[in-house]
């Protein structure tokens, strides 16, 4: 093992988000006074998240020490890595890091956020090295399922930490760009301090197929097709979305992309020639459709079956510029995420109403995982040789699997280290210890409320949903608190009123005598007398109909 220069600081990792959960990565390490942040991305909210659009880190941690934050360091462009970068930079003022279409992507959306980047900011490319302070940063070329993906080491004085970011090792990649294997074996050579590694595929046994091996597929599929075609796959799989289109100019075929997320993928990987199309192959809705319906090609968003995204409306004919017809052949290129099973599985059977063909089998072959299965993890650290193993980026069953992935590998299991978002990582150059917990979390946005929405409103949102609400308006004289009007009961997804009189009527009943026992009590103050209400009422209410609405009592003065 290499000797580190140890000025006696401890090295700091702590996770804001990855661990425990897929997606909202981001990373925060710190030396001293120093602090960089890897990734920031976003997730989609989970089913009970009524209402909530998407879920960010709590960056609480970095608004508290904005002025050790040195930078922001991006591993690649997919969300659940930079979809959290408009609301970080909107708090802090960061030089930003990456590979060209990662910056690409990261300048679409502040644009979007009516933001800019900092000047300092920077295109790196994979095998440059900048100096931020204390770290010596390197960003190391790794395959995932978008180009320019980078694993980065961090040299301390402390020692070399390597985020692996998301990474498999593809043998024969699109863009015949392998993996940096050289430079990731000198990094174990010289004695890598830590290695913090992708855990998504742990429990996936064998090597992840290479992307080039859809490409076949897809080509096959597409040379077959007797009528129109429509590709959906996640937008930033620029890989993917190249090999659909080599396909279409190779048999003749015209391509059109809708889908405002994969409109702007494409635009950006066009203009930096990170996506090649011949002359005349892309071309607009309008143009596409004055070709024969055996030479078009639609390239989409919708493979998860989201509720508002262009493959969802076609098939369920709600889409203005395409309609699904009896002939079309529908590819969804991708694997539902654990969640949008459903969704995904009702697009599939709207689109079979309409007459299409719909493949999306996975033996069908035209999809693989961006990310490392069991085989190429151990590659990974037994390339790199790390004396301290960490796994992030996935659930806790995953980091768990990844820990006896590591064992096999030789490292001692006393040197991996298991923890959660806000766990803090303490290494010295001879020691990996746990230590106390910094602020993590889920922040939701909403619309334009980023945090506004927590569990309360949550929880209401919920009973809003399940049982419905019911509005009781009465007015009372001030002076002697007698009922002037009213109860008045309003009910809004819990019974329908006219079908429900004498339940209404008797709960009318109940409102007014819990008004005047409390009037005999001399209890005069609103919220008391709201709260008898709700008490009286909810109590009645369940013993009728074993639900639970949500009551809102409104007492008017007059």
């Amino acid at each position: 093992m290499a000797r580190y220069r140890d000025k006696g600081q401890k090295l700091l990792v702590m996770p804001l988000g990855g661990l425990g959960e897929i997606g909202k990565n981001s990373m925060a390490i710190q030396y001293g006074n120093e602090i960089v942040v890897i990734d920031a991305g976003l997730a989609f909210p989970e089913e009970e998240m009524l209402g909530i659009d998407i879920v960010i880190p709590d960056f609480t941690y970095l608004l508290e020490n904005r002025d050790k934050v040195k930078a922001l360091l991006l591993t690649h462009g997919h969300e659940d890595h930079i979809g959290g970068v408009p609301y970080l930079l909107r708090n802090l003022n960061l030089p930003v890091y990456g590979t060209a279409l990662t910056l690409g992507l990261v300048e679409g959306k502040l644009d979007e956020a009516g933001l800019t980047l900092n000047p300092e900011s920077k295109v790196v490319k994979p095998g440059e090295s900048l100096k931020i302070g204390s770290f010596d940063v390197e960003f190391i070329r790794v395959n995932h399922s978008i180009p320019g993906a980078c694993a980065i080491a961090l040299t301390t004085p402390v020692g070399t930490v390597l985020h692996t970011g998301d990474f498999k090792f593809d043998q024969s990649p699109v863009d015949g760009e392998q993996a940096d294997y050289r430079r990731l074996t000198e990094l174990g050579a010289k004695g890598l301090l830590a290695l913090l590694a992708d855990s998504t595929n742990a429990e996936r046994p064998g090597f992840t197929p290479s992307e080039r091996s859809v490409g076949v597929n897809i080509d096959r599929i597409f040379r077959e097709a007797k009528g129109r075609l429509l590709m959906a796959t996640f937008a930033s799989n620029v890989h993917r979305l190249q090999q659909a289109i080599t396909a279409a100019a190779r048999h003749g075929k015209k391509v059109a992309v809708i889908g405002r997320s994969m409109e702007n993928t494409v635009n950006v990987a066009m203009r930096l020639g990170y996506l090649q199309a011949p002359e005349g192959t892309i071309v607009t809705v309008e143009e596409l459709k004055r070709f024969p319906l055996q030479n078009q090609v639609i390239l989409t968003t919708g493979s998860q079956g989201e509720p508002m995204s262009a493959l969802t409306r076609m098939s369920v004919n709600d889409h203005k510029m395409i309609e699904i017809i009896p002939g079309d052949t529908v590819l969804l290129s991708a694997t539902p995420i654990p969640g949008n099973e459903k969704s995904v599985g009702r697009t599939i059977n709207n689109l079979y109403r309409r007459g299409a063909e719909v493949i999306h089998d996975r033996t069908a072959g035209i999809h693989v995982s961006g990310h490392a299965a069991q085989e190429e993890q151990k590659l990974m650290i037994n390339l790199t040789r790390p004396k301290y193993f960490v796994p992030v980026h996935g659930e806790y069953r995953m980091l768990l699997q990844h820990k006896k992935l590591a064992e096999q590998c030789g490292i001692p299991s006393e040197n991996i280290l298991i923890g959660e978002n806000g766990t803090t990582f303490e290494f010295t150059s001879e020691s990996a210890t746990i230590g106390g917990k910094v602020t993590s979390g889920q922040v939701l946005v909403d619309g334009l409320g980023v945090g506004d929405v927590g569990n309360i409103v949550l929880r209401d949102r919920k009973q809003l949903s399940q049982d419905g609400i019911l509005i009781v308006v009465v007015a009372m004289e001030k002076e002697t608190g007698l009922i002037m009007g009213g109860p008045d009961i309003v009910s809004r997804g819990f019974v329908y009123v006219r079908e429900s009189e004498g339940l209404l009527d008797e709960a009318k009943e109940r409102v007014k005598n819990a008004l005047y026992d409390c009037l005999e009590r001399n209890v005069t103050e609103w919220a008391v007398l709201k709260s008898g209400v709700r008490d009286v009422l909810g109590k009645y209410l369940y013993e009728k109909t074993r639900r639970r609405p949500m009551i809102l009592p409104i007492i008017m003065e007059v």
